[in-house]
């Protein structure tokens, strides 16, 4: 499916790098945030048994999506599976073959960019929705970095550090 919508213009002004890196952070907040619900107690009392569990596995479900989003950023901006391997004891192939779709599937998303739904009748994006609106993701990661980082003299933390297009510049 190759229709276009509003946000195919925005997008065009990121690098494929610079949506890795606004998937990536993404991502991390999640796994922040999802760290964070487990810091408050006094909501335990109305935690059925094994909840706190629940929510500290969610984290792993979060920090793989990280894991996953920071191998694609890194092969985006030309690191080897060499190095990538060496930081989660792997060997290039292993590192390779267990990323590999992945990989591709983040690759397939800017060929193929949307999908039918079961209906055929609403297009569903296939990039992760911080690459798929990347202007959007820029105002919120922004504003939730300004709000949590206390050593940040940057208005925009997030996207003054992206690798944009030449001729463009991060919003």
């Amino acid at each position: 499916m190759t229709e276009t919508t509003p946000y195919d213009a925005d997008r065009a002004g990121f690098t494929r790098q610079a949506l890795a890196r606004l998937v990536l952070c993404d991502h991390a907040v999640d796994l922040s945030e999802g760290a964070t619900a487990l810091v408050a107690t006094g909501n335990d009392p109305d935690t059925g048994p094994g909840g706190r569990v629940s929510q500290a596995f969610q984290l792993l479900e979060f920090a793989e999506r990280a894991l996953v989003s920071a191998v694609v950023y890194e092969r985006e901006r030309g690191s080897s599976w060499t190095e990538i391997g060496q930081y989660i004891g792997l060997w290039a192939e292993e590192a390779e073959e267990r990323f590999a779709a992945d990989l591709a599937d983040w690759n397939t998303a800017f060929d193929i960019p949307y999908r039918l739904d079961d209906t055929g009748r609403k297009r569903i994006p296939q990039l992760p929705t911080a690459a798929y609106d990347p202007a959007w993701a820029c105002t919120l990661l922004d504003g939730w970095a300004v709000r949590r980082l206390t050593l940040v003299n940057d208005e925009h933390p997030v996207s003054s550090g992206l690798v944009m297009d030449e001729d463009e510049s991060a919003p």
